[in-house]
């Protein structure tokens, strides 16, 4: 019965990482297209649904070990379960509040390209949250230790963006809501980026028994 409701467990936070990656695409698509709709969505529909299923999952979670009260590998798996859980919740909040940027920047007239800020998104996206969320599915370490390798790269991203932004709000003070409505997207992207790699370091713990939170380069 336990490793039934690790299963099930597993499941809903594929199904919830899924959502929450898709609600980020989502949000980025709708500011480089323009496409307010984009945004409705996520914030009216699949918001509401993120929260339903962080509260099943933290339920699920909570009754397991009260239940079946595991231990070792088991107990590792179910309280990273549930921080991932929150991890999740907090990127679901940080979609939202990018669409709630976007839906004022594209009624604005643009700032600057949003090149470095597209290939930021894509980064975090594509190489960071969905790879940790295949680093908990596969019990991958060496997947995960290649996740939290790539935030440095994503902080140095934000770095250049938030530089070239000051720059334009130095040289034209009309741009500074539009620019800092920008700078908030890409400090946005960075925390996600952040959480992601919690979930990876938190796979490493799982599955090696090893805490490198404090230490994040010491992923060999």
């Amino acid at each position: 019965m336990l490793k039934e409701k690790l299963t099930v467990l597993k499941q809903k936070l594929i199904e919830y990482a899924a959502l929450i990656e898709n609600m980020l695409e989502k949000s980025m698509t709708g500011l480089v297209k323009k496409d307010d709709s984009l945004f409705e969505d996520v914030i009216k529909n699949d918001e509401p649904r993120s929260n339903g299923l962080e509260l099943d999952i933290d339920k699920l979670g909570v009754n397991t070990i009260a239940r079946f009260q595991p231990i070792a590998k088991d107990l590792r798996t179910i309280l990273m379960g549930l921080k991932m859980n929150n991890d999740l919740e907090r990127m679901g909040d940080l979609s939202v509040n990018i669409c709630e940027s976007g839906q004022f920047l594209i009624v604005a007239p643009p700032v600057t390209p949003l090149t470095d800020i597209s290939q930021m998104a894509n980064e975090v996206t594509k190489g960071m949250l969905k790879s940790s969320i295949d680093s908990f599915v596969n019990e991958d370490a060496k997947l995960a230790k290649s996740v939290c390798e790539r935030d440095s790269f994503v902080d140095e991203l934000k770095d250049k963006i938030v530089g070239d932004l000051i720059k334009i709000m130095g040289a034209d003070p009309s741009t500074i809501e539009r620019a800092f409505h920008l700078v908030r997207i890409a400090q946005h992207l960075e925390r996600i980026a952040d959480l992601s790699t919690n979930i990876c370091e938190d796979v490493i713990f799982m599955t090696e028994g090893r805490v490198i939170k404090h230490n994040k380069f010491d992923v060999g």
